[in-house]
C-alpha cells in the first residue's frame, strides 16, 4: 500500500500551500479536493500536473461535494449538480487520476411522501456519471457514509441495494471506503469483508465512533492496526489517502509505521 494525503486540510487556504506543504513531507500520492476556493481551472490543473510529475506521484480527485446533491428533487438543482460534476471529470480527465471520487445524493426532507423518488434520481444520476466517464475513460468510485447521515448511499445495507439496482451498470463503478465514516456507522469489519474487491480507494482520518471530525491518526477510536490488517487480507494494494484535516504530518508518520509493521 502506498500513502496519501487529501488537500482537505488546507481547503480554506490559498492554492500554492499545496506545493508548500508537499516540500515538508515524504508522500507518494496527492488527492486534491475540487472544491471552492480550490474549484478547478486551467491555471490550478496546469500546476497539480506539473507538482505531481516533479515529484513522480499519483493522484487521485476528490469531486466537489458542497451544495451537490444529485438526488435534489429539484430538476433544475439536480442538473446543476451533475454540470458541476461533469465539469470536474473533464478537468479530471487531463491530469489522468488513478480514481475520481464522488458522494451520493442527499435524501429529501419530503422523499417518504413521493415513493422515495430520491433514491431513483440517485441512481439515475449515478448511470449519467458512469456514463460520462467512459468518455474520458476516468475511473469513478463512491463514497461511504455514517448511517446517521442524511446522504442516500451509507453502509452495508445501502450498498448492497445499489449494486443490485444498478446491475450490469455498476460493474464499472468502484468503492472509495471512507475509514473514518465507517466508524461512525460501526460497520468497519462488515464492510471490507462484504466489499473487499470493489474497494478501490481508501481515505483514512480518525473520530471518537460518534463525530465526524477528521482527527489526526491515533487521536479517535479507530484500531488502525487491525484496519490495516483486514485491507491486507482483502488484497487491497492501492493508496492510503489522510483525509484529516489536523496533525496531517503527524499522521503520515504514524501510518508510514502502520504500513510497515
Amino acid at each position: 500500500m502506498r500513502l496519501g494525503v487529501s488537500t482537505l486540510f488546507c481547503i480554506g487556504e490559498r492554492f500554492s500551500r499545496v506545493v508548500e506543504f508537499l516540500n515538508l513531507v515524504d508522500v507518494e500520492h496527492l488527492e486534491v479536493v475540487d472544491e471552492w476556493p480550490h474549484e478547478f481551472n486551467d491555471y490550478r490543473v496546469n500546476l497539480i500536473r506539473r507538482v505531481v510529475e516533479e515529484r513522480g506521484l499519483s493522484l487521485s480527485i476528490h469531486a466537489p461535494f458542497a451544495d451537490v446533491n444529485i438526488a435534489s428533487i429539484s430538476p433544475i438543482m439536480r442538473n446543476s449538480a451533475l454540470r458541476r460534476l461533469k465539469r470536474s471529470m473533464k478537468f479530471s480527465a487531463i491530469l489522468n487520476p488513478t480514481v475520481w471520487v464522488f458522494h451520493s445524493g442527499v435524501r429529501s426532507p419530503i422523499s417518504g411522501m413521493l415513493s422515495n423518488i430520491d433514491w431513483k434520481l440517485n441512481l439515475n444520476s449515478i448511470r449519467e456519471l458512469l456514463h460520462e466517464a467512459k468518455k474520458y475513460d476516468l475511473k469513478i468510485a463512491i463514497e461511504n457514509f455514517p448511517e446517521s447521515s442524511a446522504f442516500l448511499v451509507r453502509g452495508v445495507e445501502d450498498f448492497e441495494k445499489l449494486y443490485e439496482d444498478l446491475d450490469l451498470d455498476g460493474s464499472s463503478l468502484g468503492i472509495a471506503f471512507d475509514v473514518g465514516h465507517a466508524n461512525i456507522g460501526g460497520y468497519i469489519d462488515e464492510f471490507m469483508e462484504k466489499f473487499g474487491e470493489r474497494i478501490v480507494h481508501v481515505h483514512i482520518h480518525d473520530n471518537d465512533g460518534k463525530m465526524d471530525s477528521h482527527l489526526g491518526i491515533g487521536s479517535g477510536s479507530i484500531n488502525w492496526i487491525r484496519v490495516v490488517d483486514s485491507l491486507k487480507k482483502t488484497n487491497y494494494r492501492s493508496v492510503l489517502v489522510i483525509e484529516s484535516i489536523r496533525d496531517v504530518e503527524e499522521s503520515i508518520k504514524r501510518v508510514k509505521k502502520l504500513i510497515q509493521h
